[in-house]
């Protein structure tokens, strides 16, 4: 049993030798490769140097105006929708008195001179808006369309076809796209 435990020593004394050589010509190998490059980084020319620099001092430069360019259009792109926020917020605020102007119109009066004038002075407005890009949302006679009208009322009614807008008590509006304020309307056959 003694030779036994003998073999078993020597085995083990054995591998423990054999891990310790590759494990120093590993380090070997490693050690030459970094000398190796090390002498490649010390024969570069000054030309490959210089180059080397030039390319990274390009790259910087290539990075840090595509970063310019995506502020700028991000920059501009804000100020847009805070400007068309900011318009429509104003315009909203008028839209009443464009409303009273409409039924100033639809008002019964004996003075033709009164009545001219009034038509003239919503027609100034109304191509004010324009100007401005103020879109007249009136879906009378077209199906229901919940993203630029609300319904407040509902009738049944044979001549209109399903889900479709009968009447609008108020006109909506929408400036670049964006609703300001909804259409107010009847939807018939609901």
């Amino acid at each position: 049993m003694d030779n036994e435990k003998e073999k078993e020593t020597l085995t083990e004394e054995e591998l423990t030798e054999e891990a310790a050589e590759e494990t120093a010509e590993e380090t070997a190998e490693e050690e030459a490769q970094e000398e190796a490059e090390a002498q490649e980084e010390v024969q570069e020319s000054p030309e490959e140097k210089l180059q080397k620099e030039l390319d990274e001092q390009k790259d910087k430069y290539l990075r840090l105006m595509a970063e310019y360019d995506n502020f700028r259009k991000r920059s501009a792109k804000e100020r847009l929708e805070l400007s068309e926020t900011a318009k429509g917020s104003a315009i909203s605020e008028i839209l009443p008195v464009l409303d009273n102007f409409e039924r100033a119109l639809q008002t019964e009066t004996e003075d033709e001179a009164y009545k001219s004038g009034v038509e003239m002075i919503f027609k100034q407005f109304g191509d004010a808006l324009a100007k401005l890009g103020v879109e007249v949302i009136d879906p009378t006679g077209q199906e229901f369309d919940p993203n630029i009208a609300n319904a407040v009322n509902q009738i049944e009614d044979e001549n209109l076809g399903e889900n479709v807008v009968a009447q609008t008590f108020q006109k909506g509006y929408k400036v670049g796209g964006k609703v300001i304020r909804y259409a107010m309307v009847v939807v018939a056959n609901p």
